[in-house]
């Protein structure tokens, strides 16, 4: 991959599927995050596919950076290939409309981290109980995107039970 030798990369996976991509960090743009996830890896949990800002999958997972980061590099409005850091309290993940179970992982936490994957255009963070729901832009897919898309697709009409998303160091 070309760049500089100070840049990072993460593989982010489908583990059940075998599907993978790369993505670079944002070193520049959103540093407080890439170095929370960095030194956080390898991240992951059951995937889900969005219901509301559509071509989405992410996995909710704990806490796991010192204090959460400030809202940098912020987008309402990713495109295909970013990466979005999102925190929600158990609350605001807990209306049914979601469709979490009362089984779900994340239940009971006082913080929720949300680490997604777009993986097509048209995407638009808002929520019809909140309203507008900024995430942070922490990585860009640089190698993979297409065949991520195409298991992503097939996510999102085969299901997701039994299925893991991933994040490691490349």
């Amino acid at each position: 991959m070309p760049g500089s030798s100070d840049e990072r990369f993460v593989t982010v996976s489908l583990d059940k599927r075998g599907v993978s991509c790369t993505a670079r960090l944002l070193d520049d743009r959103a540093p407080v995050t890439c170095e929370a996830v960095w030194n956080a890896l390898p991240l992951g949990g059951d995937v889900y596919h969005a219901k509301y800002a559509r071509n989405e999958i992410y996995a909710l997972i704990e806490p796991f950076a010192p204090q959460e980061p400030p809202l940098e590099n912020a987008t309402v409005t990713p495109i295909p290939g970013d990466l979005c850091y999102f925190t929600f309290t158990d609350t605001q993940l807990s209306t049914a409309s979601y469709g979490y179970g009362s089984g779900a992982a994340h239940r009971g936490r006082a913080t929720v981290v949300d680490l997604a994957l777009f993986y097509e255009r048209n995407n638009l963070l808002i929520n019809g109980d909140v309203g507008w729901v900024p995430g942070i832009v922490w990585g860009s897919v640089v190698d993979g995107l297409e065949r991520m898309a195409d298991a992503c697709q097939d996510l999102w009409r085969a299901g997701a039970l039994g299925e893991t998303l991933s994040f490691r160091r490349a």
